[in-house]
């Protein structure tokens, strides 16, 4: 009897070790697949030092496999099978948002999908000024946003879209003022142009409208003669007399007779010298020829044009000819006669010069 006593407690004992050893076990495996997976949501898996750039760029409306190729490439994130498993345990996998990603190092998979999930992207700036043509000003912008020059040059060629803005082909280029803006790298074509087209309305207030009103010009005929007036000078102290000018003319129904809207039709802006022929080309831009201003903007003007458009001097100048010092400034002219007397000057020292055009 205490033999199969002694038997039952060292089965039982036998039996107490192997559970405990099973439990051992389990608590290892739990311990090894809690730390694989804690290492998978918290551990670091973004490592910069290989990476060109820190910032991750996402098209929109990509699918999951097309983002991890983009990962891959970028070559910052150092185990994409990790990424992909947080990813889709916190179903980010279908709801990708594009954008421009600021990326730390040492970032783990929990907080980068949780940036890559938030949308909570970094802002470019985007800077332009001095353009002449919308194709330069897609240029520069097709390079720091997500749409491409050629998608922003269809897109202004879009006589429909042009038109549902409040402008024709002509004259869509007093639309996009000047400046630097701040915006998101996903902005496609179309974004940007609304962008462009809410800081237009935003100029135009009640008081620049009135002041417009006041010359008796219209918001878009302010831009085309502010543009005509940025390429007659550069100086701004001088731009306010070179716009109470052409303000002048057309209040007396003269011709503009302006050297950059010929320039302009003639397609070379380098001409120093025009010459009699070249006041004979047929284009509604010869403001030598025609009356009035030319139905578009010669070029995307500047601020600081429409400004003084919108702030012309009041004098009484009708005609203005290029210092013959060629410090950029002009000598004005009330009269004909005193503009010949100093478009002699300056035609003089042209030919002591040699410049013939």
């Amino acid at each position: 009897m205490k033999n199969k006593v002694k038997k039952t407690k060292r089965k039982m004992t036998r039996r107490i070790k192997r559970m405990g050893l099973f439990l051992v076990i389990l608590v290892l495996i739990g311990i090894l697949v809690g730390g694989r997976f804690f290492r998978y949501i918290n551990g670091a898996n973004v490592d910069l030092s290989k990476a060109e750039t820190s910032y991750l760029y996402i098209p929109n409306n990509i699918t999951f496999a097309e983002l991890k190729t983009i990962i891959e490439n970028h070559g910052a994130v150092k185990d994409l099978e990790s990424f992909t498993w947080v990813a889709d345990q916190k179903k980010y996998t279908n709801n990708i948002k594009g954008g421009r990603y600021k990326l730390e190092d040492g970032m783990s998979n929990n907080k980068l999908v949780n940036l890559l999930r938030s949308g909570k992207q970094e802002p470019i700036k985007i800077t332009f000024n001095n353009i002449r043509k919308l194709n330069q000003l897609a240029g520069i912008v097709g390079d720091k946003i997500m749409t491409d020059s050629t998608k922003l040059v269809n897109l202004f060629k879009d006589f429909s879209y042009v038109n549902e803005q409040g402008f024709n082909y002509n004259t869509f280029p007093v639309l996009f003022l000047p400046n630097t803006y701040e915006m998101y790298w996903n902005t496609d074509a179309k974004g940007f142009v609304s962008r462009m087209k809410r800081e237009y309305d935003k100029y135009w207030t009640e008081e620049r409208i009135a002041k417009a009103k006041a010359k008796g010009l219209t918001p878009i005929e302010v831009g085309i003669l502010a543009s005509i007036v940025d390429e007659e000078t550069q100086k701004v102290d001088e731009k306010p007399i070179v716009a109470g000018l052409y303000l002048n003319r057309l209040k007396k129904g003269i011709r503009l007779q302006a050297d950059p809207t010929l320039k302009y039709a003639l397609g070379d802006f380098t001409i120093k010298r025009l010459l009699n022929e070249d006041k004979e080309i047929n284009s509604p831009y010869n403001t030598y020829k025609y009356a009035g201003l030319p139905p578009g903007p010669i070029r995307i003007p500047s601020l600081t044009g429409l400004k003084a458009v919108l702030n012309a001097k009041d004098h009484k100048y009708l005609y203005m000819c290029a210092k013959e010092d060629f410090s950029g400034y002009h000598n004005f002219a009330k009269t004909l006669s005193q503009h010949n007397a100093n478009a002699a000057k300056y035609r003089r020292e042209l030919n002591k010069l040699g410049i013939r055009r």
